[in-house]
């Protein structure tokens, strides 16, 4: 029993077949016995949601050699971590990995991020849940530099375990071509999305509107995850579930409710 493998599941919200998940599947091959359970198309943006008005499938089926196992999953990378964790799996998983997602999850990001989501999931199943974020949203992002960084992450990860209810969010800036500087442990930057929508028609005469906008840092601090990643270090943040604003207790309780 002592040289049993770890398990370690494996989610993202970009769907299957993504690069970004294919290169975190090759890397997790390296520390344990992967089973991948994640979403048929791309969910990003889902943040926590899960699927209560429809029904659920999720498929065995082989996207590439190797020896993980894998599942398509038709709902939401929390779906595929409770599916994973309460139907596909015949015991708990030691790690649940999610990504590598194309694309910053830092700061506020983290609060819509479907790859964040299947993490933090993973952690109130008191599992030791790791996000990985490229800061690459190019569907022929490089990936290959970072992976000795992600491996080392998740091995000290399986290794040390983390608290019930936390996870951490590593974010990795876009490739140079040069070295990665190091990993760094942060805060989550104060940033924000400032928000526009583009109003247009459709040929039936109907508006519509896609999202647009522009992130925005308002923090200055050199220990946030935006310092990290604008100064080519890899950042982790360690995410709690608890989102209780526990310094304006005291203060409420003094408004005589």
């Amino acid at each position: 029993m002592a040289d049993k493998k770890p398990l370690i599941l494996v989610c993202n919200d970009d769907g299957i077949t993504a690069p970004g998940i294919r290169h975190l599947v090759e890397t997790m091959n390296e520390l344990g016995e992967v089973v991948v359970v994640a979403p048929d198309g791309p969910q990003s943006g889902m943040g926590h949601a899960i699927t209560i008005n429809g029904i659920l499938r999720c498929d065995q089926i082989t996207i590439e050699e190797g020896p993980q196992k894998e599942y398509s999953c038709t709902g939401t990378p929390v779906d595929c971590v409770k599916l994973a964790v309460n139907v596909v799996l015949d015991r708990k998983p030691d790690l649940v990995v999610s990504g590598i997602n194309h694309g910053s999850n830092s700061s506020i990001n983290v609060i819509y991020s479907g790859t964040m989501s299947a993490a933090v999931e993973g952690s109130l199943e008191g599992i030791p849940s790791i996000g990985f974020s490229l800061s690459d949203f190019s569907w022929e992002a490089n990936f290959k530099p970072a992976q000795k960084y992600i491996k080392e992450i998740a091995a000290k990860t399986l290794k040390e375990g983390l608290p019930y209810g936390t996870c951490l969010n590593v974010n990795i800036p876009k490739h140079t071509g040069e070295e990665y500087k190091g990993v760094k442990v942060c805060r989550q930057a104060k940033a924000n999305w400032e928000e526009e929508f583009d109003s247009r028609t459709d040929p039936r005469g109907r508006n519509y509107y896609w999202l647009t906008g522009k992130f925005v840092d308002y923090d200055k601090g050199q220990d946030t995850d935006e310092w990290a990643l604008a100064n080519y270090y890899i950042s982790v943040v360690p995410v709690n579930s608890d989102i209780t604003a526990h310094h304006l207790i005291n203060e409420l309780n003094d408004w005589d409710l």
